[in-house]
């Protein structure tokens, strides 16, 4: 498995991923799945706004480019660290794909599916375990994810104030 180390330098990594995942107009997120080495076999931020792809979740990118290179989809020895605690979505691509352990920042209590709002790895359909852990840099993921989401508020209510005042 990997390590405490390797996992705090990659989501250092992947919080300035999910910076530019967030400047870009994306929800500000990464992924990465690191095989039993600590090596990236694959890695995503989310794409779902610019390639207007409901799927374009970080995890589920991470997943696919790492079936890809690997030629396997099953990651039984592999570790994933995400920014925000998976959704409901993710979680049960990470639960069929056998992602061994799960490894989140900023957890979500409204729509995480790791513990969140439900825990779908301890739920009774869910035919494969994995060690899941959420907090790591956590409070920096959740500042990160605070910001971004108070500048969209701030610049739709500067926008209809604007058009309230074109209208004049």
């Amino acid at each position: 498995m990997v390590s405490d180390a390797v996992s705090l330098l990659w989501m250092d990594r992947l919080l300035r991923l999910s910076e530019a995942a967030g400047a870009r107009g994306e929800i500000p997120v990464a992924a990465v799945l690191l095989d039993e080495a600590g090596r990236c076999v694959g890695w995503g931020s989310n794409r779902r706004h610019r390639r207007a792809d409901p799927l374009g979740h970080a995890e589920l990118l991470a997943l696919r480019q790492a079936a890809a290179a690997r030629g396997d989809w099953r990651f039984n020895s592999c570790t994933l660290l995400v920014t925000l605690e998976p959704c409901p979505m993710c979680a049960g691509a990470l639960i069929q794909a056998r992602v061994g352990r799960v490894i989140y920042a900023a957890g979500d209590p409204k729509r995480g599916a790791l513990g969140g709002s439900l825990d779908l790895s301890s739920h009774p359909s869910a035919h494969h375990t994995m060690a899941v852990s959420g907090g790591v840099r956590g409070a920096r993921a959740a500042q990160q994810l605070e910001q971004w989401f108070r500048q969209r508020r701030q610049a739709r209510q500067a926008m209809a104030a604007g058009t309230a005042a074109g209208d004049d």
